[in-house]
């Protein structure tokens, strides 16, 4: 996974800002729908914390937490997030530093295409993952996701395993893939 330096992560944050606005809101949409009152919902991937800020304004009762290979997404995602809104940690996809079944929900985005072993990153997302939780990775919809499809087929219960279009309100096209399952 590309660890980003301090320049490339407020290049980052900036672009996210203008950019992603309507997916993160989908995304906190999507968690809000599915997470049940109090659930611990962890984002992999966290970048600047754009998408649980928007989350922590939908669903305060919600325990957020994020992770992020780069200390310098980190550092912004606390700024993001004044007030302790979720709890921050600097980790590795394939290593999350959290004990096993932590999480009800556990969700990505825009990172996968970075994880250089997905099977690797999804195996960690089911030991993290507590039973009946559920895992959301949403990426660019032309990412290849075969390896991670295959690997959430092995690691969660294959018939709760999805592919899904997701297009953003106010966008022609659907840019990006919504991949779940849910954990037995």
């Amino acid at each position: 996974m590309t660890t980003f330096g301090e320049k490339q992560s407020r290049e980052y944050d900036q672009r996210a800002s203008r950019l992603l606005g309507g997916l993160y809101r989908r995304i906190a949409a999507d968690i809000d729908a599915a997470a049940q009152p109090g659930a611990w919902v962890l984002d992999v991937g966290t970048g600047p914390g754009k998408m649980l800020a928007q989350l922590a304004s939908r669903r305060p009762d919600l325990r957020l937490h994020g992770v992020d290979l780069s200390p310098h997404m980190i550092d912004l995602a606390e700024a993001t997030l004044s007030g302790g809104a979720a709890e921050l940690s600097v980790g590795d996809v394939a290593a999350l530093p959290y004990p096993d079944d932590s999480f009800d929900l556990v969700v990505s985005s825009l990172s996968m295409h970075e994880w250089p072993e997905v099977g690797h990153a999804v195996a960690d997302l089911a030991r993290v993952l507590r039973p009946g939780g559920a895992v959301a990775i949403y990426d660019f919809r032309f990412v290849r996701s075969t390896a991670a499809l295959s690997a959430l087929r092995r690691c969660f219960d294959a018939a709760t395993v999805r592919r899904e279009t997701v297009r953003p309100r106010r966008h022609p096209i659907g840019l990006y893939a919504r991949l779940t399952a849910r954990a037995t």
